[in-house]
């Protein structure tokens, strides 16, 4: 567990977990030993969640509730607004699976050369012939105006006066 969080990493997390939706909630019987055994298991396949407090049948404050849960599950509180809980504790299994993903993804000799990039280059500078606004080939920067000529055919801008 992270002894101490950063404000900078609570704010990551708060914008985490703003698209999450409750797992589940806490009534009228309060922090119960199902309540912290359905939480220890949400933590084995997530690292952040959100739980909602039922604040009208709730026995205790919402600010409780999460110091409770968090002290039980050795989480961390991210945030507590109005009935929403937001949990946070460190699964390194979850992070050993995403490295082993990104490892098999990335392939050698999948790049562009050096020779290949060079051409890419010399083709683009040989089709890029005339950057001029007024060029009839690149058409005009005007408004109105399409392929260099007017709207009514009478030729284009600048070009051949």
């Amino acid at each position: 567990m992270e002894e101490t969080m950063t404000s900078k990493r609570r704010a990551e997390l708060k914008g985490q977990a703003n698209r999450l939706k409750p797992l589940f909630q806490v009534g009228k019987g309060g922090v119960t030993d199902a309540v912290i055994a359905q939480t220890d298991e949400v933590f084995d396949t997530h690292e952040l969640i959100k739980i909602k407090v039922l604040l009208d049948s709730a026995p205790e404050k919402p600010k409780e509730i999460a110091e409770k849960i968090a002290a039980a599950t050795d989480s961390q509180v991210v945030q507590v607004i109005g009935g929403s809980m937001i949990f946070y504790k460190y699964n390194p299994e979850l992070h050993e699976e995403t490295a082993k993903k990104k490892k098999a993804v990335v392939k050698k000799g999948t790049g562009m050369g050096a020779k290949d990039y060079k051409k890419k280059l010399a083709k683009r500078a040989s089709d890029e012939r005339c950057f001029s606004p007024y060029s009839p080939a690149r058409g005009s920067s005007r408004p109105g105006r399409i392929g260099g000529k007017s709207r009514y055919g009478r030729g284009g801008g600048k070009v051949g006066r």
